[in-house]
């Protein structure tokens, strides 16, 4: 595959390459006395040299030797005695938009920690807004130096029939984007079930991106191990960052799939199957790692990949290992490695220097060669994204939601009790529990029971106005008293609504309404943190900084709300994501996501 994220391809510029490492001409810039994470060989090289040019690397002195005769009278020289030489750091599956900001502000955040490359699966925008928004949203990746490689989005709706988005993905707009210049894969193919049973669209998608050469990735949170993963496989989908347990990364590393192993804000996967994947010794190199999705705060105050190799690291994984899944396993997947995913010659001069392979702290950062962050600082900047107003004007509910619209009727049943579905939440994880339980009746309505941890939920279809519908469920877990609401929820990212009381809920919807989408968190008729997110309903035209404050206060007041989970909000935005399992509600109602059926919200 043709790589156009470098400052030159190869093939413009392999002679002056040949002429710089054979000392006739000066590079333009030379690491000295690095010690070189060498990922081909599984390596850690001492006093190593780089020469570059190009944006490419044009030579490596190892072993004694030095990139001396590289040096001329204007090139940049950087001494890095006493640090490591890394390659740029990949991300191999990320939804920018859980950072509530931009692709240019993302990479203020990311490209200091030491992240020169993401795989971008933008679904969210695709949910909303479709490729038309796609595109708008990759027009402001152009203006920053991380190579933002886009996965175009495979499930607009994530599932057909059971939830109503503001766009539709077809086998035929999949085609048409593997022309484009920045696609590299596609998207995740969460219509798992669509490949099983060879649904035209869904297998269609697929072809389109085999026939472009390209690979599909995916997402399989299925228990079945044996004929549907199989199936699943050989359609064509050739890796999943949705594993659970070491015997799913295994099963799924044995039928040749490449496993991303997930570390993000909510999404803790880590520790559940690398201690045991370590202790296992099987060969490591269909492993990639990824964060999936990190809310601001995290990637401000805690970091991107270099947090994920932290945590790797910690839980046993060899730093070296740890940096090829970051490296060259996702270059090699994405069919990439040509240029990207080493330090080697010829390859793009994708460069950190870390302090240690420990913290991971990224002293200096290069981008095809060009120095682009140094000491946790970004050496570039953006002025603000000017988005279209038809990207800026996303939540059209058709009315002003009052407390009565959040009254649940429960015609035919008495005063007293009713055994209703609800979603049971699992704190750091994707899944929920399809459980059973009563809640109070009174005057006709099903009430939330605070008492027992049980709350209402509601999901608004904000994209079709009048036409649109709603549904309601309940839900425990969450601990709160008060109302959460949000226009990020995945993937239709409809308004999703939670509380215990309907007034709470009602402003909550109001306030969101008015804002043009994003986060907030009420009580006691009080809004108490509020996160605006005007693009699409689901990112801030603010700085990211900015941003990960308003989200910590927003943190602050789900905690004085009495929750105590991980990253609630994100845990709160797959409620309504109708392909992971057990139990989820969209707009039309609960979905059973074992079987894709509905299913009634009172319980027989």
């Amino acid at each position: 595959m043709r790589n156009t994220f470098c400052k030159a391809p190869l093939w413009e510029c392999n002679d002056e390459l040949v002429r710089v490492a054979q000392g006739e001409i000066p590079a333009d810039l030379v690491i000295r006395h690095a010690d070189l994470v060498c990922v081909t060989t599984h390596e850690i090289l001492p006093d190593t040299d780089i020469a570059v040019a190009c944006g490419r690397v044009a030579y490596l002195g190892i072993g004694g030797r030095t990139a001396e005769h590289c040096i001329g009278e204007n090139t940049v020289v950087v001494d890095a005695t006493g640090l490591v030489a890394a390659p740029g750091l990949m991300d191999s599956h990320i939804h920018v938009e859980s950072a509530m900001v931009g692709v240019s502000e993302y990479a203020r955040a990311v490209v200091p920690r030491g992240t020169t490359g993401i795989f971008c699966d933008p679904h969210e925008v695709g949910n909303v807004r479709g490729m038309r928004g796609v595109r708008a949203m990759f027009e402001d990746a152009r203006r920053v130096p991380l190579k933002a490689m886009m996965t175009p989005p495979s499930c607009v709706p994530a599932v057909t029939g059971v939830e109503d988005t503001g766009a539709v993905v077809t086998a035929a707009d999949i085609a048409d984007s593997m022309g484009w210049d920045d696609v590299v894969a596609l998207g995740e193919m969460m219509n798992f079930p669509g490949i099983l049973s060879c649904e035209e669209n869904a297998i269609g998608e697929v072809r389109a991106t085999l026939a472009a050469d390209r690979v599909v990735t995916g997402h399989f949170p299925s228990p079945d191990r044996d004929r549907a993963l199989n199936a699943y496989v050989a359609a064509g989908v050739s890796s999943c960052h949705e594993s659970g347990s070491f015997d799913e990364v295994l099963a799924k590393l044995r039928l040749g799939m490449y496993v991303q192993l997930r570390y993000g804000s909510a999404w803790l996967n880590l520790p559940g199957y690398l201690p045991q994947l370590v202790e296992s010794g099987v060969d490591l190199r269909h492993c990639l790692l990824c964060s999936d999705d990190n809310h601001p705060h995290t990637l401000v105050d805690e970091g991107h990949m270099d947090r994920v190799l932290r945590a790797a690291v910690e839980l046993g994984l060899d730093p070296v290992t740890a940096i090829q899944m970051a490296t060259i396993n996702c270059a090699e997947y994405f069919g990439l490695a040509h240029d990207l995913g080493s330090i080697t010659p010829g390859k793009c001069a994708d460069i950190v220097l870390l302090d240690d392979l420990e913290g991971f702290f990224a002293r200096k950062v290069f981008i095809d060669g060009d120095l682009v962050a140094q000491d946790g600082h970004a050496l570039f900047d953006v002025t603000p994204h000017e988005w279209p107003d038809w990207m800026t004007h996303t939540v059209n509910l058709g009315v002003a939601p009052t407390a009565e619209t959040f009254r649940v009727a429960a015609p035919g049943i008495a005063d007293g009790t009713a055994r209703v579905r609800a979603m049971a939440i699992e704190p750091g994880d994707t899944l929920t529990r399809d459980v059973v339980v009563e809640v109070p009746v009174v005057g006709g309505a099903l009430l939330a029971d605070p008492s027992r941890d049980i709350l209402k939920v509601a999901v608004f279809d904000r994209h079709h106005g009048a036409a649109g519908t709603h549904a309601f469920g309940f839900v425990t877990g969450f601990g709160i008293h008060g109302a959460l609401a949000q226009t990020v929820s995945h993937d239709a990212h409809n308004l999703l609504v939670m509380g215990d009381n309907d007034d709470d809920m009602a402003l909550a919807a109001r306030t969101l309404a008015e804002c043009g989408g994003g986060e907030v968190a009420v009580a006691d008729g009080e809004v108490l943190a509020l996160v605006e997110l005007p693009v699409c309903g689901l990112m801030s035209t603010e700085r990211v900084e900015v941003v990960a404050e308003k989200v910590a206060r927003a943190r602050g007041a789900w905690e004085r709300m009495g929750c105590t989970m991980p990253s609630p909000f994100m845990t709160m935005g797959v409620m309504s994501l109708a392909c992971v399992p057990e139990l989820r509600l969209t707009n039309r109602g609960y979905v059973n996501c074992l079987t894709f059926e509905t299913e009634s919200l009172l319980a027989q």
